[in-house]
Order: structure tokens, then C-alpha cells, then sequence
């Protein structure tokens, strides 16, 4: 996964992609990651998909501070690095879409109000937080 957000970047600058929509996504796969590799692990101490998702935004943004891709002069959003700034809406985006899933589940008894909801809600969220980061920039 870090080779990807590595490789990620560097195309999509290249492609002229936005640092801060690129870093969305990318912060977006690493939760559904994290939310997925809690599926198969047994042990209830590391069982967190939360825990995982937050190791998993360090784990990247420290690579991205070591191969020296965060910090560049006028590459802010509100006085913020695009790249923290994307990844951690990204990370924020993404809960809130698996969120509403587990309300609308709860709200109707564990059962969902359209098919692959738990994948459409926070991929649908994402596709918004871009259209509406997309128009600032």
C-alpha cells in the first residue's frame, strides 16, 4: 500500500491531479483497507478497524515526510498541506460514510435500504468530499 501512495502521487502531479483530491483517496483506501483486514483477524485486542485506519494514516503520512513529498512551499489549503489536509478529510469522509451504514443497519434492524450499501455509502461520500473540495481549489 505505501508503494501505491508513492507511486500514487508522483502519476497523478504528473497527470495534474490535485495533491489534496489524490491524498483524499488514498486515505480512503487505507481505511477500507484497515476496515477489511479487521475482518480477518480473530484477536479482539487488535480487532479495531479504527485503531487500524489511524496506524495506517501515520504509517503513510511518515512516508510521505520521509521520501519528502509533504511540506512544499504553495502547496497549502487553508494554510494547511494539501496533502495532510486531503488525507485526513479522506480519513474523516470515509468514517462518516461507514457511519451512516451502521445507522441506516441499526435504524432497520440489520438490514440495508439497497444492495452493497456498506460499499456505495462511503465511496459515495468520498465522490462528494472531491466535488466539493474540487470547487475551492
Amino acid at each position: 500500500c505505501i508503494v501505491t501512495v508513492g507511486g500514487g502521487l508522483v502519476i497523478a502531479k504528473k497527470l495534474g491531479i490535485d495533491d489534496l483530491l489524490v491524498s483524499l483517496w488514498i486515505s480512503g483506501l487505507n481505511t477500507a483497507i484497515a476496515f477489511w483486514i479487521t475482518t480477518k483477524i480473530k484477536t479482539k485486542i487488535l480487532n479495531h478497524p479504527f485503531l487500524w485506519s489511524l496506524t495506517f494514516y501515520a504509517v503513510t503520512l511518515i512516508y510521505l515526510l520521509i521520501s519528502k513529498q509533504i511540506g512544499h512551499r504553495g502547496n497549502t489549503f487553508l494554510g494547511i498541506d494539501k496533502i495532510i489536509f486531503g488525507m485526513t478529510a479522506g480519513l474523516f469522509i470515509f468514517c462518516l460514510g461507514i457511519l451512516i451504514d451502521t445507522l441506516i443497519r441499526l435504524k432497520n434492524k440489520g438490514k440495508v435500504l439497497f444492495y452493497y450499501q456498506k460499499v456505495i455509502l462511503p465511496v459515495g461520500m468520498l465522490l462528494l468530499g472531491t466535488g466539493i473540495l474540487k470547487l475551492f481549489l
